[in-house]
């Protein structure tokens, strides 16, 4: 096992903020992995960046009305923020539009080019003649061949879930002008994927049976066993890290090409930095390379990545690609699109000081061998029922009565036999599951340790025995401060801001893993303790309601046919329904109210009578081009003084989209005044 540990997470997309799935699926269990690995001595990078260039990108700009630019600004920021907020204790958090990326992706194609490793082919692609560009899979909208879904896209019909190719879509319609797209001949550079497949099953399938992650092992397996083709490394596209050769204008690096070099160039950036040599993480066979994703990425870090180093021929192989499931929300799939999901930066805002029950309670159910669910119930019953109960609940017990009756000072003992074995058990626990990737097995090790302390105590029973037997009570604190101690340590990886608390509470310095592991006392008699706040708080059912009510909200939103639809108003009966009397009307005369910008005084034959009514349209029409419309006026509506007119009725009217109101009108321009609506 090497002493220096390269290690990525995978490039979240710079086209929205992150949330609860990514963390759980990656950067939690990344940061865990990380921070172990530096307690164990480890020269680590922790590598991770924006991953700027491809289509959603561009599709978000486009929703937007900016420029793709605009849009990776203001979601890197987001992003790294929350991962700051959150505590990923990244080495370095960069983008792949950065300057350094551009030259690096751009170097490794053309070593690539310049051995002979692409292939060149022309295709036919579809192209809008309208827009002057080719069509990327997500900018080709159609019917779906399988289910009939009107807006699949040219990649995948989200309604069923096909994959789809563009040629299959039925009457298949560019989104960017709504055209008929025409199909036209394009050249791009090709990596032959089927010569590397010897080598692929060689270093994996053999190499890797034992070591790797089951759902990893199996879909690399899968996709051998289908047999691999050639795959476009270039994209005809106007955003992303441009070809390097001559007349490849208009064509940029493929997005899954560009963006797991953006691990190197992001190491490279960090090596300057601290004055290290990039090429020893990357180039060297004394480090371990190990690659925390999500299980839909395993074919870009398991496959095309490690064929794109082989073919380059200096880089090393990952050891290990720990690719994790998804995590749902409330039994539902989350997703970004229907705005499913609960949001990094919001929960950081939401509940301030409270990053660790977070990690806690996303590593505790982290999808790390199936899918596994996030509900607001279960978050706080693992808040006020492990972190509170039995966490809090322990070191308070070890704080408060040390500080009470002890002045503050660890009393004399001598740590048990039976204890020793616990702390002993506990450190070599979470040490081996960390090794191998279990991430809640290693939290559960951990927490086996804070269960033991809590029992000891309560079988102990200080709170009794300092009445008859000083000394007796002194023993029970001395070895609850002794695990305690170690608590603290073990915290570390799992929830950094409370073992930073922890530290100061106990007036130690975080140790390294060997330390921990060979150290028997781990403070000493006499050394002082601070009398200090309790660790983690309770959470409220209005806080856990609340949140609830948010998702809620959501699903409400995401039935709405019109998405800028306002809520529905307050239920009425039929009896009050009947009570509204609406009559087809026409405007005789209309003239604007003095001193009052949005304001019409219009006279309305109503059929009943001929009446005077004062509305607020004045920004939308002029007068002249009132009179003589025919409308629908509210006519049974009391009477008010608006601008000292007396306004007798109120007109039906709606609002486009660029704000200009409508009036809701008759069809049949030809129905006479007075006619009864509905």
């Amino acid at each position: 096992m090497s002493n220096r540990k390269m290690i990525t997470a995978a490039l979240p997309y710079a086209n929205g903020p992150v949330h609860i799935g990514h963390l759980a699926g990656v950067y939690i269990p990344a940061d865990v992995y990380a921070r172990f690995q530096r307690r164990s001595g480890k020269e680590v990078a922790f590598i991770c960046g924006s991953d700027e260039h491809g289509i959603p990108i561009t599709i978000r700009a486009k929703k937007e009305g900016v420029t793709p630019q605009d849009i990776v600004d203001k979601y890197h920021e987001i992003i790294k923020k929350s991962f700051s907020d959150l505590g990923i204790s990244f080495d370095e958090y960069s983008r792949t539009t950065s300057k350094k990326h551009y030259e690096t992706s751009q170097d490794f194609f053309k070593v690539l080019y310049e051995k002979g490793k692409f292939t060149e082919e022309v295709s036919e692609q579809y192209f809008d003649e309208q827009a002057g560009e080719f069509l990327a899979d997500r900018y080709i909208v159609g019917t779906c061949p399988n289910c009939g879904n009107e807006n699949a896209y040219g990649d995948q019909c989200e309604k069923c879930g096909s994959t789809l190719s563009p040629s299959e879509l039925i009457n298949p319609k560019s989104m960017l002008s709504g055209n008929v797209p025409i199909l036209k001949d394009t050249k791009n550079w090709y990596l032959p994927l089927n010569e590397y497949e010897n080598f692929l099953n060689e270093w994996i399938i053999e190499g890797h049976k034992d070591d790797w992650k089951p759902n990893v092992y199996g879909q690399v397996k899968s996709w051998l066993n289908d047999g691999l083709k050639p795959r476009a490394m270039t994209r005809d596209l106007n955003w992303g890290v441009p070809v390097p050769l001559p007349n490849a204008e208009g064509k940029v690096l493929y997005v899954w090409f560009d963006a797991p070099i953006g691990y190197i160039s992001f190491t490279q950036e960090w090596a300057e930095k601290n004055g290290k040599d990039w090429k020893d993480y990357w180039q060297s066979e004394s480090s371990d390379l190990v690659h925390f994703i999500g299980k839909d990425n395993i074919v870009f870090h398991c496959i095309i990545f490690p064929a794109m180093m082989k073919a380059h021929g200096d880089y090393i192989m990952p050891t290990n690609v720990p690719a994790f499931e998804f995590l749902n929300l409330e039994n539902d799939k989350i997703s970004t699109s229907r705005n499913w999901a609960v949001w990094a930066h919001e929960y950081v805002e939401e509940f301030p000081g409270q990053q660790d029950v977070l990690r806690y309670a996303l590593l505790s159910s982290a999808p790390e061998t199936k899918d596994n669910n996030f509900t607001w119930k279960d978050f706080q019953t693992k808040n006020n029922s492990e972190l509170v109960n039995k966490f809090g609940n322990f070191i308070n017990r070890v704080i408060s009565f040390t500080t009470n009756n002890f002045e503050g000072k660890v009393p004399n003992g001598t740590l048990d036999d039976e204890s020793k074995n616990a702390i002993k058990t506990a450190v070599e626990d979470v040490n081996n599951y960390l090794e191998k990737y279990e991430f809640r097995n290693a939290l559960n090790a951990f927490m086996a340790l804070v269960d033991y302390g809590n029992l000891y105590l309560q079988n102990a029973e200080p709170w009794k025995t300092i009445k008859e037997d000083r000394n007796k009570a002194g023993q029970a604190l001395f070895v609850g401060a002794q695990i305690a101690a170690v608590v603290a340590q073990l915290c570390e990886p799992f929830m950094p801001f409370s073992a930073e608390k922890l530290f100061g509470y106990f007036n130690i310095e975080k140790k390294n893993w060997s330390e921990i592991q060979n150290t028997e006392i781990h403070i000493e008699v006499g050394h002082e303790i601070e009398n200090a706040p309790l660790l983690f708080n309770k959470i409220e059912d209005s806080v856990i309601e609340a949140q609830i009510e948010k998702l809620e909200q959501t699903k409400q939103n995401n039935k709405k046919t019109n998405p800028n639809a306002n809520p529905m108003k307050e239920e009425i009966s039929f009896d009050d329904f009947t009570k509204i009397d609406l009559r087809t009307a026409t405007i005789l005369e209309a003239e604007k109210v003095e001193k009052a910008d949005k304001l019409l005084k219009f006279k309305v034959d109503t059929g009943v009578d001929i009446r005077t009514v004062v509305s607020g349209v004045a920004e939308s029409f002029t007068p002249e081009e009132l009179i003589g419309k025919q409308v629908m006026i509210l006519l049974n509506l009391a009477p008010r003084k608006i601008r000292g007119i007396e306004s007798q009725g109120m007109f039906l009217l709606t609002t486009k989209p660029d704000g200009k109101l409508s009036f809701v009108t008759p069809d049949d321009s030809n129905v006479e005044n007075g006619i009864e609506i509905g």
